[in-house]
């Protein structure tokens, strides 16, 4: 007994020593790596890493979280990261708690330094979360966003088969498929470039996606809103198509119509009807065509990029201002002279119609798949053709005043009716004045709690006629300009033909 006593005395001393010693080591290593070479360190930590290969049967795998010279995050990191958050976190002593996006709870993911193990068809794998700082003893933003990131994965040589064929592939699906399910809907808007550095170097800033608009509530005839439909079904499941015709996976919509005919509200259906983010680019605060270019890779796919008002964003109609210039001894020459981007002087800001083009459907345009390009207007015909031709925007889709299809929509909305008796002197008045879906839905408006149909549908058509007799009275004064100004030519043609007798 006294011997196994003894025996389990030196032995618990023994491993005391060796902690102790390892420490010592560990801290002297400390003072003096500072003081060691760059070129020598990584000489040290290359042979390292040759030894503990060459001595152990394990391999590994390590997943960046950015791509190398590249601006985007790796989708394979953050597939990884949703993965293990969903099967592994449970298991981890270190975990890292952070706000999801338009969510009522915190998301738990693995912290850094942790380790996690995994099976699968019994293969036993270990996952660890690295960070490693740049070698700086100053702590600053810069050193920060240097700070690397990664995904190691560890298993035995024997099953090197199994991962590479099967398990990586199985936590890439199995992440995207995590990320679908806790995705929430989110509206980007881009940050000026002057307030990067306030953002730490953010492009995009978001907030949660509430627009309640869908198809079924959007005023529209049925028969286009159904085309509409079938277009972006066959875009969703069309990956295989665009690969197998050449062409890259993103399509473009153009809404053209007068303000009131619903273009954000079709947007924001669309968004809903796919489970699309929506990026809302306001070109005005794009400094430059490279900005831009940077701007739609931090773009994600399922997603929607938006320009509102692009007539009135820059100046994209492709005409050319004149300048009269006069020639010593000759009469005034006209000299075409293109116009500054935005049609300013000050060039305020520097994106061009090529620029912009180069987005759409330019090579850059190929970086990432799955998005819709929306373009809005109230004045299709002062853009380039360049800019709105099949192929940059594939889908021309009219937004037009409401009809009676429209009406009915808006009043299963509004009031929970599919028919009365006031509807067709509705129908009659809607095929006679042009009135918005936006009118009509305020004039549908309950004023209270009651909801009075008949005072509403009575409002309605109140208001139908006041724009009929609006329009009348707009027409009878054109007319009356019309005849003036034909009889003051027709004046001015006698008189000439007067001089011209004498």
């Amino acid at each position: 007994m006294e011997t196994i006593g003894g025996d389990a005395h030196v032995h618990r001393y023994g491993w005391a020593g060796l902690w102790s010693a390892v420490a010592s080591l560990i801290f002297l290593w400390s003072m003096v790596q500072q003081y060691v070479p760059a070129q020598l360190e990584d000489y040290l930590t290359t042979l390292a890493r040759r030894l503990h290969t060459a001595m152990s049967p394990y391999v590994t795998i390590s997943i960046d979280e950015h791509i190398p010279d590249s601006f985007s995050r790796s989708e394979a990191y953050v597939s990884t990261e949703a993965y293990l958050s969903a099967t592994c976190a449970s298991s981890a002593r270190r975990l890292r708690a952070d706000h999801a996006p338009g969510s009522d709870r915190l998301r738990v993911a693995v912290d850094d330094h942790e380790e996690v193990v995994d099976q699968f068809r019994g293969a036993k794998l270990w996952w660890r979360k690295t960070k490693m700082l740049p070698r700086s003893n100053i702590i600053s933003w810069s050193a920060r966003e240097e700070a690397r990131r990664m995904y190691c994965l560890t298993f035995h040589y024997r099953h090197r088969g199994l991962v590479d064929a099967l398990y990586l592939p199985h936590v890439l699906a199995e992440g995207r498929a995590a990320i679908v399910r806790n995705r929430q809907r989110r509206l980007f808007t881009n940050n000026p470039s002057s307030l990067w550095s306030g953002y730490y170097g953010r492009t995009w800033s978001h907030v949660k996606l509430e627009y309640p608009s869908t198809y079924a509530t959007l005023g529209m005839d049925p028969g286009k809103k159904q085309a509409i439909i079938d277009d972006l079904d066959m875009f969703r499941d069309g990956k295989d198509y665009y690969a197998s015709v050449g062409k890259a996976w993103k399509r473009g919509y153009l809404l053209f119509g007068p303000p009131g005919t619903g273009k954000s509200t079709m947007i924001a259906a669309m968004a809903n009807y796919l489970d699309y983010d929506i990026y809302d680019l306001e070109l005005t605060a794009v400094k430059n065509n490279t900005e831009l270019r940077r701007i739609f890779i931090e773009t994600t796919g399922k997603s929607i990029i938006v320009v509102e008002d692009i007539d009135c964003s820059i100046d994209l109609t492709g005409k050319r201002k004149t300048r009269e210039k006069k020639d010593k001894g000759s009469k005034k020459k006209k000299t075409t002279l293109p116009t500054p981007a935005g049609g300013r002087e000050d060039e305020d800001s520097k994106v061009t119609l090529s620029g912009l083009l180069n987005f759409i459907d330019g090579l850059w345009s190929t970086c990432g798949g799955e998005r819709i390009i929306v373009f809005t207007t109230n004045h299709k015909e002062k853009l380039d053709p360049a800019l709105i031709r099949r192929g940059r925007m594939d889908s021309h889709i009219e937004m037009s005043y409401a009809c009676f299809e429209s009406f009915k929509v808006l009043a299963k909305n509004y009031l929970h009716i599919a028919d009365h008796e006031l509807f067709h002197e509705i129908r009659q008045l809607l095929g006679e004045v042009d009135m918005s879906p936006a009118d009509v839905a305020e004039n549908l408006m309950p004023k209270s709690k009651n909801r009075d149909v008949d005072a509403c549908l009575r409002k309605l058509i109140k208001a139908l006629k006041q724009a009929k007799e609006e329009a009348l009275a707009k027409a009878l004064v054109g007319t009356d300009d019309k005849e003036e100004t034909q009889g003051d030519d027709d004046s001015n043609s006698s008189e000439e033909e007067g001089n011209e007798k004498k």
